[in-house]
C-alpha cells in the first residue's frame, strides 16, 4: 500500500480579512494556492467553492477568525520543499503580520493511505492527538517523523 502525507495548519487572523492590513495574504492566496497545485507532490488540497478555504465553517471553532490550511502531498520532503523552499516561504516569513500566535500547536501532519482525501473531523482529531502527547506515530511534525504505516490505524 502506498502512502501520502496530510498537514494540518490552523491560524487565528488578527483583523477581518477585508481589513488593510491583510491585504497582501488575501491578495496572495490565488498566488500561493496555485504554486501549491504546481508543486512536486501536491495531491489535494482543503477548499471551498471559493477556491480556497477562508469562508470555510470548521467544525471545531465557530470563531469567523480562525482559518484552517489542509493538504495532502507525496512526501514530506515534497511538502517542505514547498513550505520553505519556493515563492511560499516570503508569505511564511510575514505570518505574523496577519496571524495570533496561539499558545497550542496548531500544525500536524500524519500519514493517509494514497487516495484517501481527509475530513476537517480527522484534521481535528490528529491535531488534538499532537496537543495532548506531542509526536506519534499517529500525528506528528517535521521534526519528529514516523514511518508511513506507523500510524495510518492506531491512535497512540
Amino acid at each position: 500500500m502506498q502512502f501520502h502525507i496530510a498537514q494540518l495548519n490552523v491560524a487565528r487572523l488578527l483583523h477581518p480579512l477585508d481589513h488593510p492590513q491583510l491585504a497582501d495574504f488575501v491578495d496572495g492566496l490565488d498566488v500561493i494556492n496555485a504554486l501549491a497545485e504546481r508543486s512536486e507532490g501536491f495531491v489535494w488540497r482543503f477548499q471551498t467553492a471559493s477556491g480556497n478555504a477562508t469562508d470555510a465553517q470548521h467544525p471545531w471553532s465557530e470563531d469567523p477568525f480562525m482559518l484552517v490550511n489542509m493538504s495532502v502531498w507525496k512526501s514530506p520532503e515534497d511538502l517542505k520543499n514547498f513550505v520553505y523552499r519556493s515563492g511560499h516561504l516570503a508569505y511564511y516569513l510575514k505570518r505574523a503580520e496577519w496571524f495570533e500566535k496561539l499558545p497550542q500547536a496548531h500544525y500536524v501532519l500524519w500519514w493517509v493511505p494514497a487516495g484517501h482525501v481527509p475530513s476537517l473531523t480527522e484534521a481535528q482529531e490528529r491535531l488534538e492527538h499532537y496537543r495532548r502527547h506531542g509526536a506519534t506515530p499517529y500525528a506528528f511534525w517535521f521534526g519528529k517523523l514516523f514511518p508511513a504505516q506507523s500510524g495510518i490505524l492506531s491512535t497512540v
